[in-house]
């Protein structure tokens, strides 16, 4: 098994296991801020049990990392807009906001804390039993033969920590220096496109095993909005926040691509056999491009569309996610609107 180690010395392992934010609550309850979705520095440093200025020299010391997994520092009229939706009460001028993708990432940087080592320990714990764990099923052979190799490639460049080891020799090289340095950046490159194509095959297998659609079917339309939100998140999607809000002028999700487009999402959660109305469409396309001029506009519904809402979407450009590409996109596959 990987030593945890590992995990405070290559950022690459960070990145892969960033999902697995579950574990936080395993080890301790970790209290959030009434959006449900993000904590203070302060209580960050309450988690761990450690300062507030042992969590701020974290942050400068690794804030673009942390910035990827999900920390921001609102101000001005973010910081406004963010009060009056999660309904927190703070004269700041500024806020420093957590998500619990960067809670998780500052465990694995933050060696001072039993309570970080004691994440790291679970967390690999996991990682180990979810690669050793055997497949009773019945995914396609050439899937599964793939599968195995992924697993087998990722345990031999992690387990065997060659970023580290590249490292070592790049500080005592002199002669073969930059050659060492291109070849530690291409193991890198493999390392993470390895781990992106195992947790896409995870999550097929596990959209399959568990069904998706039943899920689906069962949720509120509370729930829809932080299942669309997760989704995003997965996708790479930052600033992600759900609204939840009455007069959100029908954009229930807010968030950014990993590339710094603004997206915008529309829930519906309706049966099966009704459809997305073109006063809805026209509703949501009005908000998204004529008031807050958003790049990406997605309407997820877990129904279909009438046909003169896809009329008024394709002429506003906004993407629709129905009942069929909403569940692929949970059981794992990339949206199209989002590349």
């Amino acid at each position: 098994m990987i030593d945890q180690t590992a995990l405070l010395e290559s950022q690459t392992l960070r990145s892969s296991v960033l999902d697995r934010t579950d574990v936080l609550d395993r080890v301790k309850a970790l209290s959030l801020l009434p959006d449900g979705m993000h904590v203070t520095t302060a209580m960050v440093a309450a988690y761990f049990e450690v300062t507030v200025e042992a969590v701020r020299a974290l942050v400068h010391d690794h804030r673009t990392e942390l910035q990827t997994s999900g920390y921001q520092v609102l101000a001005g009229t973010q910081l406004s807009d963010f009060k009056q939706l999660s309904g927190i009460q703070s004269r700041t001028r500024s806020l420093a906001l957590f998500s619990r993708r960067a809670v998780l990432n500052v465990a694995m940087l933050l060696s001072d804390s039993e309570v970080a080592r004691q994440v790291r320990i679970y967390l690999l714990d996991m990682e180990y039993l979810a690669r050793t764990q055997p497949v009773e099923n019945s995914a396609p052979a050439d899937l599964q033969a793939l599968d195995d190799r992924i697993d087998q490639r990722i345990t031999h460049i992690l387990g065997k920590t060659v970023v580290p080891m590249f490292n070592t020799l790049i500080e005592s090289s002199g002669e073969h220096r930059r050659e060492l340095v291109e070849l530690r950046q291409d193991i890198e490159h493999v390392e993470r496109r390895l781990c992106q194509h195992h947790r896409r095959i995870s999550f097929l297998e596990e959209g399959r095993a568990s069904g998706v659609a039943p899920a689906l079917k069962g949720m509120t339309w509370q729930a829809l909005e932080r299942h669309v939100a997760d989704l995003l998140r997965r996708d790479g999607c930052t600033d992600v926040v759900v609204r939840q809000a009455h007069k959100d002028r029908g954009i229930d999700v807010t968030a950014r691509t990993a590339d710094g487009r603004t997206v915008a999402v529309q829930c519906k959660n309706h049966t099966s056999r009704r459809s997305v109305r073109s006063a809805d469409m026209q509703k949501f396309a009005g908000a998204a491009r004529a008031v807050d001029c958003v790049d990406v506009a997605l309407f997820v519904a877990t129904c279909h569309f009438s046909s003169e809402a896809q009329a008024i979407a394709k002429l506003s450009g906004v993407t629709m996610v129905d009942r069929d590409e909403l569940e692929a996109w949970s059981a794992g596959a990339p949206l199209k609107g989002l590349r």
